[in-house]
Parts: C-alpha cells; structure tokens; sequence
C-alpha cells in the first residue's frame, strides 16, 4: 500500500485530480466509441471502410467474385492460430489508425511485405485444391523475391480488387457510411 500512497496527491489537490482522471478516462472512452474500436474484433468488411481511403478496395472487392466468399480478414489476416490473427490485427490496425490519426495515410494503400506474405500464403491455403489438380506452383514470398516464381497476384491482378488507383478509383461506388461520432443521446438533446 505504501508504492501507492506515494502517487496520492497532497489534500488541496485531490479534488483537481480527480476531475483530471475523470476527463482522461473519459477522453478514453470516447476515443474508443468514436473510433468503432470493438468492431475491429469482428470479421465484418464493414469495419474497413471506418477509415476512408479503404473505400476504393472495399468497393472493387464488394464486386468482386471474392466478394461473395471472403472477407477481407480471409485474405488479410494469418490463419495459422487466433494468437497471430489477433496480434496480427492489433499490429496492423494500430499502423492503419496511426497514419489515419495524424494524416499520413497514403491515397493509394500499398501492402507491406509482411502482408504480402500474409495474403500469398492464404491465396495457397484457399486455392490448394486447384493448385493439386491444375499443377501450379507453390510459391512462398521468399522464394519470389529469389525469381523462383511469382506471387498470385503478379498474374491475376484484378483480382479481387481490380485496378485500385487511389480514392478516385471509384467515385460512384456505393460504400458503407460512417457513422455520426456523436452519441445518439446528446444528438436528441441537440435536436431539441
């Protein structure tokens, strides 16, 4: 007890401090309401598009053949155990809201080498039937980045995202809406 007694804050101060963490947790709160972060949980294409430069690919993948039988975490997201798809997720995510938060985020969203490899070895686990039957090569990223053959989406561009150029890729493109960041209850109140 005495390791806290040494973060209480002199009598003429606890009234401040308490508002002050009351505001932080708040703050806290707030941000996580605002940001949809417990959507990021779920396997839903719809929590992509909570940042909005991922509406060309959301689109061009909404009309895709992919678009009927995956989700985006289908191709995105290691399948090997729930530990890496979430730490993945977390990871990732983390970049994603970062560069969106400051204004960093590129137009044109390129994959990082370890989602390329992500996406290729899921490609290989989605498709191992064909690639038995048909004879295709089992490529890894290592071994293309050696020319010992090329990754799936070297040869099958529009796949399943088409030719995605930045926001202005699809500019009619019928994309779910964000919602209001201000709670339903102060939005009735305002309303008043």
């Amino acid at each position: 007890m005495r390791f806290f007694s040494y973060f209480k804050p002199p009598p003429q101060w606890i009234i401040f401090a308490t508002v002050l963490v009351g505001v932080i947790v708040g703050l806290l709160f707030y941000s996580v309401y605002v940001s949809n972060a417990v959507s990021y949980l779920s396997d839903d294409p719809k929590t992509c598009v909570n940042c909005h430069v991922m509406m060309p690919e959301y689109a061009t993948w909404r009309h895709s053949s992919h678009g009927r039988v995956t989700s985006c975490n289908d191709c995105h997201v290691p399948h090997t155990n729930l530990v890496a798809k979430y730490v993945f997720k977390a990871k990732d995510g983390l970049g994603h809201a970062t560069a969106f938060t400051l204004g960093t985020e590129p137009q044109v969203i390129r994959m990082k080498e370890e989602g390329q490899a992500v996406v290729q070895e899921n490609c290989k686990r989605c498709h191992s039937t064909l690639n038995q039957n048909v004879g295709l090569l089992n490529i890894s990223l290592e071994e293309a980045k050696h020319d010992k053959g090329k990754l799936c989406w070297q040869c099958h561009r529009e796949v399943p995202h088409g030719r995605v150029k930045g926001l202005t890729s699809t500019p009619n493109a019928r994309v779910p809406t964000l919602g209001s960041p201000v709670p339903k209850w102060l939005s009735k109140k305002i309303k008043k």
